[in-house]
């Protein structure tokens, strides 16, 4: 029988995924063994300071990375909003697998909505992005770092210390905590970061044992959406931790994409949307990508610096 190992992080969620995957890869070939083998990552350790300050969210995956280049390791299964925009030499994002929600929540025990918070009220969060958004829409309100997973932000949340946070839809669905969303914040108010929502596999080049096992998993227009979103973002030269936002759809054969930069006091917001055919995805994220970057998305991100 054939062992594969499965590089994952230990929080709920991406334990949860990496279980996911395991349980599809097993179920389509029978004489498979799956293993899972758990890190702790240095994203996991530091979580009293924000994300952007020590290195952004590539600190989730380079001991993953690591197990795969040295063999320890397999595969790494990632939520694509946390894989930078540079794999290391050796490696490979090979296959991206179906979506879920793309959006981002609102979650709060006191408010049904984004729009019924008072004016001042604490909202936990993060990402610079969304508290970017957020503000341009509501620049009232007071944007409060959220760090930690799930479990530990909605306990925040439960302690009183946020009239509301704001979390990925898909993590909170993933862990079966739909009824923690209030609803979803549609992409007019808070557009989604790169990749938001779907899961990547990473192996090492040219293992083709590991590739013709993951294949069947590559969902085709998740694929080229987010390979649109990730040229984007790559070409303005944005990480994880930054005010960028990138958002693909596939309708009626076209990629329609929208991209947003802005500055983390939410007043400038600069916004893009183009439409290409898919076999131009990537160079329709970085065409997107040149719009913001003549609309002064160069100077906004320069100054994050």
């Amino acid at each position: 029988m054939k062992t594969l190992k499965i590089a994952t992080r230990q929080s709920p969620l991406a334990l949860w995924q990496a279980e996911h995957i395991r349980a599809r890869l097993e179920e389509m070939h029978q004489d498979l063994n799956v293993e899972l083998v758990t890190f702790v990552t240095q994203g996991d350790k530091i979580l009293d300071t924000p994300l952007a300050k020590i290195g952004g969210k590539g600190l989730f995956v380079k001991e993953l990375e690591a197990a795969l280049l040295d063999g320890r390791a397999d595969l790494a299964v990632h939520s694509m909003k946390d894989v930078p925009m540079q794999l290391p030499e050796g490696l490979t994002l090979a296959v991206i697998c179906e979506r879920e929600d793309p959006l981002d929540a609102f979650v709060s025990n006191t408010y049904a909505s984004f729009n019924d918070l008072p004016l001042g009220a604490k909202v936990g969060t993060s990402s610079l992005r969304r508290k970017c958004q957020i503000l341009t829409a509501r620049p009232d309100l007071e944007i409060v770092d959220l760090r930690g997973n799930v479990g530990t932000r909605l306990s925040k949340l439960d302690n009183g210390q946020y009239d509301a946070i704001i979390l990925a839809s898909a993590g909170l669905k993933r862990l079966g905590l739909h009824e923690r969303i209030r609803h979803t914040i549609q992409p007019d108010v808070s557009l989604p970061a790169v990749g938001q929502g779907a899961l990547g596999l990473e192996c090492r080049e040219g293992d083709q044992d590991i590739l013709n096992l993951i294949l069947p998993l590559l969902h085709q227009e998740t694929d080229v959406c987010v390979r649109a979103e990730r040229a984007f973002n790559a070409y303005l030269e944005g990480g994880c931790q930054v005010p960028i936002a990138g958002y693909a759809t596939l309708n009626h054969g076209k990629i329609l994409m929208e991209g947003r930069v802005g500055s983390v006091d939410g007043k400038v917001l600069l916004k893009a949307e183009l439409e290409a055919h898919p076999e131009d995805a990537v160079k329709l994220g970085e065409q997107l990508a040149q719009e913001l970057l003549a609309q002064g998305a160069g100077e906004l991100l320069k100054a994050l610096h």
